[in-house]
């Protein structure tokens, strides 16, 4: 994967040592690829490798977040 990365937040995994990283990749998949939002999960405190990682594109943020909304509502 090539891209710039640009850090937006970092929040402690609740109950572990880990960490949830929300960043953004311009051009994560070459030039001319979509902008992506990524979200890691470390489930130690070394975000900088996570185990899990989406990359979620510009046009379907709105509907992640609509759905994250209503399984919170589910929890």
């Amino acid at each position: 994967m090539s891209g710039t990365v640009t850090q937006v937040d970092e929040m402690t995994l609740t109950g572990t040592k880990g960490k949830i990283t929300i960043s953004t990749i311009a051009q994560p998949y070459g030039p001319k690829s979509e902008s992506v939002a990524s979200i890691g999960i470390s489930l130690k405190a070394n975000a900088d490798e996570p185990e899990w990682k989406v990359h979620i594109p510009k046009s379907n943020i709105d509907q992640v977040i609509e759905a994250l909304k209503k399984a919170k509502e589910t929890l």
